[in-house]
């Protein structure tokens, strides 16, 4: 009987995401913001690792905003336990969910299914941040990353990273899996940036322009 359902839902997701098919459209900046850079992102990926300080770098050199989504891989046996703790620390800033992210990267290699909790107590020792038994009791955000998952199947993503530049005035071809060249994606920008109608603001709202380290998921799923 539960292989028949997953045979339903496998075909079922298989259908969605050909009717959507790539239709990155769907994708924003943030309110206030012209541009911006989207990456659906595992944290068990060693070309997202190789790819995360470079969009940094590149946003923070033409103060944009990144937008992160979580993309984990189900053959992946750990970046899916790796989203949650690192949505667990967005709660306490953003800024501290990004240095979680940075950190997984940098030890990549050394992490598995079964020392993760190490690296992530190790990480609550150096941060002087609170690490629980019990992360997520309700669920609620592991609800938010498969969100995001969700949406990356909509908009027709496989593999990881995938990333855009996304703009007021619409988006980018993605760049997918081994991001090489960081000046691909500064003139991705540019172009963009050209093409961007000026933003809209509320009195209530500030452009949003990224300090180091800090940006991150302005608009989260779920």
């Amino acid at each position: 009987m539960n292989a028949r359902l997953n045979s339903v839902l496998v075909l079922i997701l298989g259908l969605a995401t050909g009717a959507f098919g790539a239709d990155a459209s769907l994708l924003k900046p943030p309110p206030g913001a012209k541009v911006a850079i989207v990456m659906f992102e595992d944290l068990e990926c060693p070309d997202c690792s190789r790819a995360y300080p470079m969009v940094w770098d590149a946003a923070n050199a033409h103060k944009i905003p990144v937008v992160l989504h979580d993309f984990p891989l189900p053959r992946h046996n750990w970046s899916f336990e790796a989203a949650v703790w690192a949505r667990y620390f967005d709660q306490t800033s953003i800024a501290l969910g990004n240095e979680f992210r940075k950190y997984i990267y940098a030890n990549q290699v050394q992490i598995s299914k079964e020392n993760l909790q190490q690296w992530v107590q190790k990480f609550g020792q150096q941060n002087n941040a609170a690490v629980p038994f019990v992360k997520d009791p309700e669920g609620k955000l592991a609800e938010k990353v498969k969100a995001d998952y969700v949406l990356g199947q909509r908009i027709g993503v496989e593999h990881t990273p995938t990333i855009w530049v996304v703009g007021n005035s619409g988006v980018s071809q993605p760049l997918v899996e081994e991001v090489k060249d960081r000046a691909q994606l500064n003139q991705m920008i540019e172009d963009m940036l050209k093409k961007a109608r000026p933003a809209q603001k509320t009195s209530t709202q500030k452009e949003a322009v990224p300090k180091k380290g800090t940006v991150k998921n302005f608009r989260k799923t779920g």
